[in-house]
Order: structure tokens, then C-alpha cells, then sequence
């Protein structure tokens, strides 16, 4: 190579630095898949347990002028597990979402999450890379989603963890709960063990006094109107600790509030969004 191939490969390297036309590398990851939908305002949407993006289907179709950055958990929902095959799974899910927020330029954008994706958006919530927060039918401490406590719980659902993934009858047993499942027969019963361990060691409440970004809770109530009263007391007192904290139940609804009631979580996603 002579001075002048060499000089001019340095000016054409300069001028892409500084004039922009160099691009960042794509974002890749082990642990999730992100597909982007729409134009606008950047929102990112999180699926619980064992579900995909297709959940948010309904949502997207009637909330035009919005980017939405879909996040597809790497073991659920049809994706082959990779990183998430083993291991500790919320926190690495958390950091590498927000490694996603950060690859792609989002600055703070808003973030709805459903069940597992909720305690996901919490977590990006108290981390500071988000602007925004909507919780749909997540309590802060997952084992309170059975009655139970993080402390109580989590010794035993780490021996739950073990039983349902290192023993072949254990694995019988989790597979017939996946298939039965809807929305979960395409997904990983290792990631999905891996998951009800984690979550059941997760208790983000006493963590809440110090979220500074708008929170918007949404439960999902039966018809029984006591049985409706508990619930909603239950997600108050969880929630107490955020401070302006906007709880709105939603029902008669399952867990799939968005399935169950999409009109009135289309009005409380939209109320969300407009801040």
C-alpha cells in the first residue's frame, strides 16, 4: 500500500466517523428477539410468562402513530432458549433489554409489561431507562401472585426448579402444564422452570419508595364483588410504596386483561400514554 492509498483510506474513514455514514452494529442478542411495529412516539411492550409479542396484537392495530419495540423472550413462544437455557434469568433479562433501549437510541421511552414482563418493567423503572411504567396484573413480589412471600416461597421454589428440570417425571409434569397453557405449547419447560424460580425469589416492593418515573397499574378482578375488593386491596397495599401510584382494576377479566376486556385496556393503555 502506498502514502496516497493510505491517506486516502484514513480521510474516508474520518469522514465517515464525523460525516455519519458509518452505522452502528445491529443489535443481537442470546437472551430476546425484538421486532419493530409502526411509526412515532418509541414504546416498548414485554410478554409474560411463556407468551410471545402476539399478545399485543389487538393494541397495536388500534393505537396508531407509535413505534412499538416488541420484546420476544429468547425459550418462549417458539424462540430456541440459547443464554436463557440455564441459569438466573429476570436480572440478565432486565439488563439486556436495557442494553436494547440503549442500541437502539431510545431515549426513556415508555414501557408496558404483562405478569413476568411487569416485574421487567419495574426493574427497568427503578434502573432509570425508562419514562414511564405500566404494570398489567404483576404484583412487586411474585410469590404474592400465589400468596405467598419471596422469603417463604423462594427456598421452595428453588426445590420446585430442580424437581420440574433434573428429574424425568419432573419434566413429564412440566411439559403437561405447558401444553395445556395457552400460548405456551411452542415453549421451553427448562426457561419456563427457570422463570417461576426467579420470580418466586423477587420481591421489588421495598425498592418502590425510590421509583421516580409515573407508575400505572393494571389488575384484572373477577365479577364476585368481594372477591373483586380483596384483589383490589391487595395490589393497593403491594403498591403503597410508589408514591403517586395509579391503580386502575380491570374486569370482569383473567389474566389476559388484554384478551379479556380489550376495549377498557385499550382506554387505560391510551391514558397511560398520553402521560
Amino acid at each position: 500500500m502506498n502514502r496516497r492509498t493510505l491517506l486516502s483510506g484514513s480521510a474516508a474513514a474520518a469522514l465517515g466517523l464525523w460525516g455519519g455514514t458509518v452505522r452502528a452494529a445491529p443489535y443481537a442478542s442470546r437472551r430476546i428477539a425484538v421486532t419493530v411495529r409502526g411509526e412515532g412516539r418509541d414504546v416498548v411492550l414485554i410478554p409474560g410468562l411463556a407468551s410471545g409479542p402476539g399478545i399485543w396484537n389487538g393494541l397495536l392495530s388500534a393505537l396508531p402513530g407509535y413505534r412499538f419495540h416488541l420484546i420476544h423472550v429468547r425459550g418462549f413462544a417458539g424462540l430456541p432458549a440459547q443464554a436463557n437455557q440455564s441459569g438466573p434469568l429476570i436480572q440478565p433479562l432486565a439488563d439486556e433489554i436495557a442494553r436494547y433501549i440503549t442500541a437502539a437510541g431510545l431515549n426513556r421511552p415508555p414501557v408496558i409489561g404483562h405478569s413476568m414482563g411487569g416485574t421487567l418493567a419495574l426493574k427497568l423503572g427503578l434502573s432509570g431507562r425508562v419514562g414511564r411504567v405500566m404494570v398489567v396484573d404483576m404484583l412487586p413480589a411474585g410469590a404474592a401472585m400465589v400468596g405467598g412471600t419471596a422469603s417463604g416461597l423462594g427456598f421452595l421454589a428453588d426445590q420446585l426448579s430442580s424437581y420440574l428440570t433434573g428429574t424425568a417425571a419432573g419434566r413429564r409434569y412440566l411439559a403437561q402444564i405447558v401444553t395445556q397453557t395457552p400460548g405456551a405449547k411452542t415453549s421451553d419447560p427448562d426457561v419456563i422452570a427457570n422463570a417461576l424460580r426467579d420470580l418466586a425469589n423477587v420481591d421489588l416492593g421495598p425498592q418502590l419508595s425510590r421509583l421516580t418515573v409515573p407508575l400505572h397499574v393494571v389488575f384484572a378482578v373477577g365479577s364476585d364483588a368481594q372477591q373483586a375488593a380483596a384483589i383490589t386491596r391487595r395490589f393497593r397495599e403491594a403498591y403503597a410504596g410508589a408514591k403517586g401510584a395509579v391503580l386502575k382494576p380491570i374486569g370482569p377479566s383473567g389474566h389476559m386483561v388484554m384478551a379479556d376486556q380489550p376495549a377498557r385496556f385499550l382506554a387505560l393503555c391510551r391514558m397511560f400514554l398520553a402521560g
